[in-house]
């Protein structure tokens, strides 16, 4: 079989209340190859192409029950993708402008030639292959975008938002909804519900439908795309409320064939109806978007998992050391408000308080007793205390996802003036969240009983980090969280 035997022919659908015409043409188009179907009048043309898909519907203008401009409003409303050549005895300028202004991509007056005739119907197919495949490349571009934004992000509710905004966009819909299953009952949960205020009825979408009833749909490998009236079986108590909706598509989101979920498009439009090819690329982007989101739910699983094992490192540290009870939080706090108010992006953030939590995780490998004893430490007692920063590396080195955090643990008793320790790094060699940590730790401290010393009011301690802001801490950093403290003290608003 050849290429050209294996395509299938273009269909064209004649329409004429003449059943000379209609039979004479239609015969001349079978003969060049094309699949043709004939109707009498404008109506039974419009009911043929809501049963059957067509390239081609060439009408005549005049005719009872029906007439042509009426049909090419029909087609127009209803959003019927199929090229349209209108024919007629009693040809004007005004009535060829008029139909092209509707939609129509030809007009030929009657009585027309064979070779005009072919020469119209071959430009139309030709027009009609190109804006499907210009469609179909748009579409391929759209799904890749958007699997391609899907995949830079791992953060659920990012990638929630995208898949409804992109369906939405892309259908022209009023209203779409996104549940997810619960991991454990397989219960439904509304995750987004987006309706345009001013077409769509939120309430409908939220307590109306019964997705329970649609779930079960699609559960049982059924298509849902549903009109005005097959609307009715997915209405909860048989509901009046929902008699508005005009059009309904739902697809499942799943994986390996386990359905995790369902989008939702609706339309609220009169004549707005969705068809198969929509249903269809709805159904590609639910295919992708489901393994985004199984990522994104693992990737916030293991995160649960990681702040927990910190949590835990936490605890850890503070049973070691009765006097650090709290102080980790603390400084995790004072951490992440200095480095919002220095307007770090948000991963780096996330960081700085991952590491603030875990900065004196090498206290674990000392004998606290005798470094919180009354009076001063001695010169060796010093230097192991000194030793927590290199302990504390040593502890997070085997643990990969905590390797990330062992600049800013290690450093964070540096100094701005190259004083400091394990290495005397001085300032901007010292990583910036060491340096933000370094006076975090410091304020906490001072503001915090101890063994050997009371505690500073806030006041002494402000004084203390702007007397050494510039040789013991980064200036910038002392600043950013001095107007922390001051709008905290003042009760405004970040």
């Amino acid at each position: 079989m050849t290429e050209a035997q294996a395509s299938p022919a273009e269909r064209i659908l004649v329409v004429d209340d003449e059943h000379y015409i209609r039979d004479v043409l239609a015969d001349l188009l079978i003969s060049e190859g094309y699949a043709v179907h004939t109707a009498e009048n404008g109506q039974a043309a419009f009911e043929e192409l809501c049963r059957n898909p067509y390239d081609l519907v060439i009408t005549d203008i005049k005719m009872p029950v029906m007439g042509g401009m009426e049909l090419l409003g029909k087609i127009r409303e209803h959003n019927i993708k199929v090229m349209t050549v209108m024919m007629t005895a009693h040809g004007t300028i005004e009535t060829a402008l008029d139909s092209m202004k509707k939609g129509a991509y030809d007009y030929i007056l009657k009585p027309w030639k064979v070779d005009e005739m072919l020469l119209v119907v071959q430009r139309a197919l030709e027009k009609g292959r190109l804006e499907r495949e210009n469609i179909q490349l748009k579409e391929a571009l759209g799904h890749y975008r958007i699997s391609e934004a899907m995949s830079s992000t791992l953060s659920l509710e990012a990638i929630l938002k995208m898949i409804v905004d992109f369906a939405k966009r892309e259908l022209e819909a009023d209203g779409v909804s996104l549940l997810l299953c619960d991991s454990e009952d397989g219960t439904l949960h509304p995750e987004i519900v987006d309706a345009d205020a001013a077409r769509a009825d939120a309430a409908v979408l939220v307590e109306v439908l019964d997705y329970a009833a649609i779930l079960e749909e699609l559960r049982n490998g059924s298509r849902v795309l549903v009109s005005r009236k097959g609307i009715e079986r997915f209405v909860k108590n048989g509901s009046a409320a929902a008699s508005s909706l005009t059009s309904m598509v739902s697809v499942p989101l799943a994986v390996q064939g386990k359905i995790n979920g369902m989008l939702n498009v609706f339309s609220f439009t009169e004549g707005m109806e969705f068809h198969e090819g929509q249903r269809k690329a709805l159904y590609i982007l639910a295919s992708r978007a489901a393994h985004a989101i199984e990522n994104a739910k693992l990737h916030q699983s293991l995160k649960q998992a990681f702040h927990q094992t910190i949590e835990g490192l936490a605890y850890a540290i503070e049973a070691k050391d009765p006097y650090t009870l709290g102080h980790s939080r603390r400084v995790t706090e004072y951490s992440e408000k200095i480095a919002r108010q220095m307007g770090l992006p948000e991963e780096e953030v996330e960081k700085i308080t991952r590491a603030a939590i875990l900065h004196d995780i090498g206290k674990i490998g000392l004998r606290i007793e005798s470094l919180n004893k009354k009076g001063s430490l001695t010169e060796e007692e010093w230097d192991v205390f000194r030793s927590h920063p290199r302990k504390g590396r040593t502890i997070l080195e085997p643990i990969r996802f905590l390797r990330e955090l062992i600049p800013v643990v290690y450093h964070h008793h540096e100094r701005y003036d190259g004083k400091g320790y394990p290495e005397g790094k001085k300032g901007e060699e010292i990583p910036l969240a060491a340096r933000i940590l370094a006076v975090a730790d410091s304020y906490d401290a001072m503001t915090s009983t101890r063994a050997y010393r009371e505690a500073l009011s806030k006041e002494e301690a402000i004084r203390e980090l702007e007397a050494n802001a510039g040789t013991q801490f980064d200036p910038a950093v002392v600043r950013a969280f001095l107007e922390v403290l001051e709008r905290e003290r003042s009760g405004a608003h970040p």
